[in-house]
């Protein structure tokens, strides 16, 4: 494990494309980024100015493991070069374990978020509508209650600080076409499907999750970004899971709720997070590692 804190990098052997609200990504050539997950976390689309340590670590490896783990089912972003071979010697500790080397690649402009279970705006919307993001459920249903089947619910990739929008199915046909809305939302059911039945061997339900795709040169469709971490993923351990309420979580879901007892306007800047919230959230993001992985 990385004992190094990154907030942001400050790589000056290569050129800096962008930072967004945890990755930094520059460029390798024409073809090829270095991304770095730093220990940035955000929360309500506003980035925090404190840090938790090792989350970068933390997400970058478990990405790692479900990009191999799906690698029969698509390809990914992956080259397999190291990323400690592509800066100087003085900037190897800002790689080391949290950055690949990737392709690429053109980014489909969608999240292909999959829910298996009433949680967070899903289960707001389906009080005030039956239904999540227009897909109608059965009556009767509770928090965190399993739904039927896993659902596709697409939205799509806001603006850094702004929200991602919600849409509908058909909105994605008309975006990208309808064969390539098609082969998504069919793999990224399949990809969540997978990895909840592994996830329920090692105590984790995953309630939630969102997929990042995008086209090499030749219009292969490629996994990319991040895949089923903490970030991107509600994880709720099982042993302590309950209809009705609201499972503790492996996410940042902690910071969201200590956030919610502050008086702020949800806009930057936002309150400086006590020790305890911090050190409590990095524990969490080091559990789920654990659990999924074993990796410590």
């Amino acid at each position: 494990m990385s004992s190094s804190t990154l907030y942001q990098s400050a790589l000056s052997s290569l050129s800096l494309l962008g930072s967004g609200k945890v990755r930094d990504n520059y460029a390798l050539g024409k073809d090829k980024l270095l991304i770095i997950t730093t220990d940035r976390i955000s929360a309500f689309d506003v980035i925090l100015s404190e840090p938790i340590p090792g989350k970068g670590w933390v997400l970058n490896q478990m990405s790692n493991f479900w990009f191999a783990r799906f690698a029969h089912h698509v390809p990914n972003h992956l080259t397999g070069i190291a990323p400690e071979t592509v800066v100087a010697p003085d900037e190897l500790e800002q790689v080391k374990g949290r950055a690949v080397v990737v392709k690429r690649l053109t980014p489909i402009l969608v999240e292909a978020v999959v829910r298996g279970y009433l949680a967070g705006s899903g289960w707001k919307d389906y009080q005030a509508t039956g239904a999540v993001c227009g897909i109608a459920l059965p009556a009767g249903l509770k928090n965190a209650q399993q739904l039927p089947q896993p659902i596709f619910t697409p939205a799509a990739k806001a603006n850094l600080g702004e929200h991602d929008e919600n849409i509908s199915f058909a909105a994605v046909e008309a975006l990208i076409g309808p064969a390539l809305a098609a082969q998504i939302r069919d793999l990224s059911l399949l990809l969540y499907r997978e990895a909840a039945e592994y996830a329920a061997t090692r105590g984790i339900i995953i309630a939630d999750t969102k997929f990042e795709f995008g086209l090499d040169e030749n219009g292969v469709l490629h996994l990319m970004d991040e895949v089923l971490t903490a970030d991107s993923s509600r994880f709720w351990p099982a042993d302590q899971y309950q209809i009705g309420g609201n499972p503790p979580s492996f996410d940042k879901q902690f910071v969201r709720d200590w956030l919610e007892t502050q008086s702020w306007s949800k806009t930057p800047p936002a309150p400086t997070l006590p020790a305890a919230v911090i050190e409590k959230t990095a524990a969490k993001y080091h559990e789920a590692l654990e659990r999924l992985t074993g990796a410590i």
